[in-house]
């Protein structure tokens, strides 16, 4: 591992986590001499460590809390806080200054807009009223299928104000992913965009909109945030019209959802995953003060979709005193310069996005620092898939040379990163800096064993504040046990490969599971399979995601044809459009290869994590069972495949 970057003395001591560990060094009798004592003392003491988060951080407790920690034999069964009475919304406000602007906004070949903390405040107060008006209450839901952009901002601000609970879809998913996702939670009202923009090209959603619309019957009101009128559905603009009153905000429990994230939909529709206001709210301080060293009046980029847990983590940069800009379009369009003008001009300090864009920067043989000084950026973050050596060497060489690089990993599970960023530790190529403050986490060997410098599953052994609350629907939490604890109640198995290196580093190998990931974003293949296998031509499909040693993947669709039928291109763009309607781009494959079948269990479940241990060039002997399949002669055919 080659050492890229190490902080100085002077950054140390200027940084939020400084501040913080010399806050606990005066309560308590313990001195740090490193960030790896620090992080042992996060999760040997957790109620101290996560009650001095709140401490540090003047968390407003409009009740007091009886204990932290409320713990059972059961980890996602554990209880933070209980008694406890907060407002997310209200932390965020708290920020309000005339300093700085609260949010800047780019699209695509637009100029960029700033919206100050006050015009936040009156159209967050508008759509407040408007709620309220359409007896909007707490714990009632708000859907949105908006892109990236400020009314997306306000709409969610407006709901938790009063404690109804937030979901939200991009618009390029389709109308059956986003039923699948929206019925389920019963929604009052839905908030819409008719037509969005990305890559130069525009895009109609207005059918899309009325067909969701109709799909779910506890809609009472539909919002279009467009300038077009609709006979059907409400207008955003006259909702902003409204007189602007006085910030109400609406104290709920610390356990009251904030908002519901989608699982990938491996084993079916996709779950809601309900996370907590009061756990969502510390994480957040922790993660963006603490790993990541976002400081009041900074400027906070990461780019997202509205449907990527990263946008509700970069909205936290509103927490901790940052503007947030947002980028709403294609970053490279129309060329890969496109966003980093922006960061240049907009003098963004915080700057974040999938490992992808690096990886097509590197490969485009984008010399960023001679066109951008980037004068003001101080940190760059990569997430959503592993990011390698030579993305991490290509950033010091032809970004920024003295940023500091933090690579996180997480996800839309706990809607933070269990592994990121200590302004602490030196950067080595590849490597994840730590184990992030109150995540104890471990590799676990085959055995069961926790290991070092070996690979391993990543094992989390200890509850977080973030973890899902629970699951939207969930008759005695059995999705959610299926999710993370099948084999222990009170480890949480995440589906990673990973090794904790020589420097407590660690780095990140994929997925071990069957979900499959598009830029970051996690697709399940239930979702696959519905849009493919609808078709008179598909017989049966098995759709697989393959990481590369550089970094990319390789996702291939292998479809079994009703008898006599070629696989011709025709047929393929057939199930590629298919796919791109009923779902996403994200969810069309690389490659569709004709076999002749499908592996499957004796109890007739796909084997896809076999097939795909066998294509990542795993002995066949420690890949798959033949005694347990159904048709075993069936698995030769994919040994042609390895390592393609």
């Amino acid at each position: 591992m080659s050492l890229l970057w190490t902080p100085s003395e002077k950054f140390i001591k200027e940084s939020n986590l400084f501040q913080f560990q010399k806050f606990v060094e005066n309560k308590y009798p313990v001195q740090f001499r490193d960030y790896e004592s620090l992080w042992k003392w996060s999760i040997e003491f957790p109620e101290l460590f996560w009650e001095n988060i709140a401490l540090f951080f003047d968390v407003k407790f409009h009740h007091p809390y009886a204990s932290v920690i409320n713990k059972t034999d059961k980890m996602y069964e554990t209880r933070w806080f209980e008694g406890a009475i907060i407002n997310y919304a209200e932390h965020i406000f708290r920020n309000k200054n005339d300093e700085s602007p609260a949010i800047i906004y780019k699209q695509e070949n637009q100029q960029a807009i700033e919206i100050s903390w006050s015009e936040l405040e009156q159209k967050v107060s508008a759509v407040q009223q408007f709620l309220t008006e359409k007896n909007i209450r707490k714990g009632d839901r708000i859907v949105g299928y908006l892109p990236n952009n400020v009314e997306a901002v306000v709409a969610f601000l407006a709901c938790n104000s009063i404690g109804a609970i937030w979901s939200c879809c991009s618009p390029d998913f389709g109308m059956e992913s986003i039923v699948d996702r929206f019925r389920q939670t019963e929604p009052k009202l839905f908030i819409a965009a008719a037509q969005y923009n990305y890559n130069g090209k525009s895009y109609n959603k207005l059918e899309t909109i009325e067909a969701i619309a109709k799909a779910i019957p506890s809609l009472e009101n539909v919002v279009l945030i467009d300038d077009k009128k609709h006979e059907s559905f409400l207008s955003w603009n006259d909702i902003l019209e409204k007189e602007a009153k006085v910030l109400i905000f609406t104290p709920v429990e610390f356990q009251h959802p904030i908002w519901i994230l989608y699982s990938s939909g491996t084993t079916g529709k996709p779950k809601g995953i309900v996370h907590s206001t009061g756990g969502i709210l510390i994480e957040h301080y922790k993660a963006l003060a603490l790993h990541q060293d976002c400081k009041k009046g900074e400027r906070y980029l990461w780019y997202s979709t509205t449907g990527w847990m990263m946008w509700n983590y970069a909205l936290s940069s509103l927490l901790v005193g940052c503007t947030l800009c947002i980028y709403d379009g294609a970053p490279n369009f129309p060329d890969m310069s496109a966003i980093w003008q922006f960061i240049d001009e907009a003098r963004i300090n915080h700057f974040g996005i999938g490992a992808a864009f690096y990886l097509s920067c590197k490969k485009e043989n984008l010399d960023v620092n001679q066109k951008y000084e980037l004068k003001y950026l101080r940190t760059l973050g990569s997430t959503g898939s592993p990011l390698p050596k030579d993305g991490f060497e290509y950033i010091y060489d032809k970004i920024k040379k003295d940023v500091w690089l933090i690579s996180l990993s997480g996800g839309t599970d706990v809607c933070s990163a269990f592994v990121g960023g200590s302004p602490y530790l030196p950067v080595y190529s590849g490597e994840i800096q730590c184990r992030m403050l109150g995540a104890n986490i471990e590799a676990w060997n085959e055995n069961g064993k926790a290991v070092e410098q070996e690979l391993g599953e990543l094992m989390i052994i200890q509850a977080m504040p973030s973890m899902p609350v629970f699951f939207w629907n969930d008759q005695n939490n059995e999705k959610y046990k299926s999710a993370y604890f099948e084999d222990n109640d009170n480890i949480w198995r995440h589906g990673d490969w990973i090794k904790i290196t020589e420097h407590k580093g660690i780095v990140i190998y994929g997925r071990s599971d069957a979900t499959l990931n598009r830029d970051g974003v996690r697709i399940g293949t239930a979702e696959v399979y519905n849009a493919v296998e609808i078709l008179d031509e598909i017989k049966d499909s098995l759709v697989l995601c393959l990481e590369k040693e550089n970094g990319s993947f390789y996702m291939p669709l292998f479809v079994v044809l009703q008898n006599g039928l070629q696989l011709n291109d025709e047929l393929k763009s057939k199930i590629k459009n298919n796919l791109r309607k009923l779902y996403s781009p994200r969810h069309v494959p690389d490659e569709i290869i004709k076999v002749k079948d499908i592996p499957y269990t004796i109890s007739g479940k796909k084997m896809e994590m076999p097939v795909k241990k066998i294509m990542m060039g795993m002995p066949l002997e420690k890949s798959i069972s033949l005694d347990a399949m159904k048709n075993p002669e069936s698995i030769q055919e994919y040994l042609t495949f390895i390592k393609k």
